[in-house]
């Protein structure tokens, strides 16, 4: 009995032991993760004087102002860059939606000839360098005379690889029962597919969603190739125009300012569908 109470003692202790280990590294890494989020927020909390007279950064400040976010506000179009980037992303993630969507069913569900050559032909894409692609959308983009637009800036984002060959593989695991009873009740493929498959896939298609909003908020080299006109300037790029043009290159609490309004925006949609992510991640459909 004693050995027995012993061990279990032991146990506990050991399981403790872990429990402090682990929770302190986990905490040791979350603080070095959100140290320069804190750095940002409290530099844009510090006026200019007080930010610069401190020969050693202080972690703190007793007198914080919010007028380094109105400087952001009126000295340079932050909420048109914000309009322009809302308009860009809810576009552009619709029309991918819509494309990545029947692509995805037509590679599941449908049957023609030479399926599987064009889809390993359509997956080898995915190996193609990210530069390749951009001079060649600048050239074509440039050809069809359609830079310093919204169509510009759209056109080469609508479709992804990646996000095709994800829905196709949840939609592949849909059992195919669903499809031939369907089929039977005289239901068409577009109904089936938006009635049935869409539901059961929702957890990776709003992952999907999310995931393009944040690629376009965050889109930065293709918006400053294609666009040299500040009416059509992202918030990405729109930050390199308020450090040249707007602020200047020292008033780093107006700049950090701009930066916590932009970054706003995607940390409320990560709060918000968080478990959403999390569940479209890790799920990959419905087996069957």
């Amino acid at each position: 009995m004693n050995n027995y109470l012993q061990l279990e003692k032991k146990t506990k202790i050991k399981n403790t032991v872990s429990k402090v280990v682990i929770y302190f590294f986990l905490a040791f890494w979350a603080i070095l993760v959100l140290f320069p989020f804190y750095w940002m927020i409290l530099s844009s909390l510090k006026s200019y004087a007080q930010y610069n007279g401190e020969r050693i950064p202080k972690f703190f400040t007793l007198y914080p102002t919010l007028q380094n976010y109105k400087e952001a506000f009126t000295t340079v179009p932050l909420m048109k860059y914000f309009g322009n980037t809302v308009l860009f992303a809810v576009i552009t993630t619709s029309i991918m939606l819509m494309v990545s969507t029947l692509a995805a069913f037509a590679f599941a569900r449908l049957e023609f000839k030479g399926k599987n050559l064009v889809f390993t032909v359509f997956l080898s894409l995915m190996m193609i360098p990210n530069e390749l692609v951009v001079i060649t959308n600048f050239t074509t983009i440039t050809n069809l005379d359609l830079r310093n637009t919204f169509t510009g800036l759209i056109l080469p984002s609508v479709t992804s690889v990646f996000y095709i060959y994800l829905l196709k593989e949840n939609f592949a695991q849909i059992p195919d029962e669903l499809y031939y009873a369907a089929k039977v009740d005289g239901t068409s493929d577009l109904k089936y597919l938006i009635k049935v498959m869409v539901p059961i896939s929702k957890p990776t298609i709003v992952s999907i969603v999310i995931l393009k909003i944040i690629e376009c908020w965050n889109s930065y080299v293709w918006p400053h190739l294609i666009t040299d006109d500040e009416a059509y300037y992202l918030v990405s790029n729109g930050i390199q125009e308020i450090r040249e043009n707007g602020f200047g290159r020292e008033n780093v609490p107006a700049m950090m300012a701009a930066v916590v309004a932009i970054s706003i925006p995607l940390i409320i949609i990560f709060l918000v569908f968080r478990n959403q992510i999390m569940t479209g991640v890790s799920k990959s459909g419905t087996k069957g």
